[in-house]
């Protein structure tokens, strides 16, 4: 049933939304729908992805955006909730009583709920395009944008030998 609905929206956003796109590894993914409005896609702007965020919403589907996508689901998890599980279930580490002990690194809104429950939350600097939308935000923030910022927080961490 959530499939179909989503299928719904899909048609709805890409007939309603000039310029938005399905993410191209939408083939791929289980339980959510991925609008593409910077990666594949000339980037859309801030209000063409409110649009999207808006339709997920009146449809009734949870939905957060990301530095690429727009995505939304039905139910109620999100990247904690299932970090948690997948921790747990997966690889036996409760994350509630060991969190200190990992790095969260992320770019967007999306990554806010990591942002809030870890204390060593890291972002790349283009997370701050969102400051206006993200209460929290990571504990640092990396002077370089997407995978030079990743480095660079690597490098902030493990500074390499020289």
């Amino acid at each position: 049933m959530g499939r179909e609905r989503l299928k719904n929206i899909e048609v709805r956003i890409l007939s309603e939304v000039k310029g938005a796109a399905l993410a191209s590894d939408q083939g791929y993914r289980e339980s959510d729908l991925a609008i593409d409005f910077a990666e594949d896609v000339p980037k859309l702007s801030r209000e063409n992805i409110e649009q999207i965020a808006n339709i997920f919403a009146e449809e009734g589907a949870t939905t957060k955006v990301s530095s690429i996508h727009v995505n939304g689901w039905y139910g109620t998890y999100d990247k904690l909730t299932m970090t948690k599980i997948f921790a747990n279930e997966y690889l036996n580490i409760s994350l509630d009583s060991q969190k200190s002990k990992y790095i969260y690194c992320g770019d967007s809104p999306n990554d806010e709920p990591m942002f809030e429950y870890f204390p060593n939350s890291c972002g790349v600097a283009n997370v701050l395009e969102f400051s206006d939308q993200i209460k929290v935000l990571p504990s640092y923030i990396a002077t370089h944008r997407g995978g030079a910022g990743f480095v660079e927080i690597v490098d902030t961490i493990l500074p390499p030998n020289g």
